[in-house]
This record gives C-alpha cells, structure tokens and sequence, in this order.
C-alpha cells in the first residue's frame, strides 16, 4: 500500500476530529494520532463501526472503529448533548464524521491526480463482529487518542487500499 494513499486519511482524520469534537464549546477535547500498525486480513470489532468502499484507480475500504462508549462520546461532543444508548442520533452522527473524513482524504488524493469513488458509509454495532477483507492486503492501522492521555477513547481508522491491475 503506497504511502500517498494513507497520509491524507491520517491528516484529514486528525484534523476533522480535532475540528468536530471542540465546536460546542466546553473543555478542549485533544487528538492525538498513534503509532500506526498493520493488521492481518481478519480483525474484531470493537462495537461501532463506520465502513466506506473505495473504487476507481484502486480498490478497498476505510473503516472508522471505536466502542460504543467512544461512540458515545463523540456524538455527544458533536452534537453539545449526552447520549445513553446508541440511537439513531448517534449512528447518524458517526455516519457523516466517517462521510467528512473520507470525503477530505479523497478530495487530497484527486488533487494528487488519484481518482477514487466513494460508496455511502454503512454502519455496524454489535458484540462479537469481525471484518475480513478478500484483497490480500494487510490493512493498515491509524489509531486516534481522544481526549486526556491514557483516556480509552480511541478510533482506529483501518484502511485498505489496492491498486487495480
């Protein structure tokens, strides 16, 4: 997986988040990216996950993971309000975070002369999930930190991109 690829879905993660999370106001809310990993083809869920298909000059998914405490926090954070549960709200609002950070990374990559299309975000919760991937390609791992350090609210952005043949 090229480098060009994954540097605008790390930028614009950092910065959407970091944007989003402190708009209402409040104590400030930190991001912090993480050392970025690989993962093999098959991986759990941690309870919450925005899934959106790339297609064009390559192939592949973004996938925004967190808990469904994360989940929570961050929807309450966009939206100025606490949530309990997650409903429609919350699904709504993890659905257009992973809908801006995508559209960001993209429009980076279509400036570089990439051409990608995008498939609408489809969101999953539940226990017990795993994704799997058929590209032969290890996915590649970029986990944002938010809030105070040590806090465990994390979103891991896993991205999978191959290059048509």
């Amino acid at each position: 997986m090229r480098v060009e690829y994954i540097n605008p879905f790390v930028e614009a993660a950092f910065n959407v988040l970091k944007e989003v999370l402190n708009m209402m106001g409040g104590p400030e809310i930190t991001v912090r990216r993480g050392d970025l990993y690989l993962k093999s083809s098959n991986m759990s869920i941690m309870g919450v996950a925005a899934l959106v298909g790339l297609a064009g000059d390559v192939e592949g998914r973004v996938l925004f993971d967190m808990s469904k405490s994360t989940a929570l926090f961050v929807a309450g954070s966009m939206n100025g309000e606490e949530f309990a549960t997650i409903d429609e709200m919350v699904k709504a609002t993890i659905t257009e975070l992973a809908n801006m950070i995508t559209a960001q990374a993209v429009t980076k990559l279509h400036d570089l002369g990439f051409k990608f299309d995008l498939t609408p975000p489809a969101l999953f919760t539940g226990e017990n999930m795993e994704v799997s991937n058929n590209l032969n390609v290890e996915a590649l791992i970029v986990p944002m930190e938010l809030g105070a350090q040590g806090n465990s609210n994390k979103i891991e952005i896993n991205v999978v991109i191959r290059e048509r043949a």
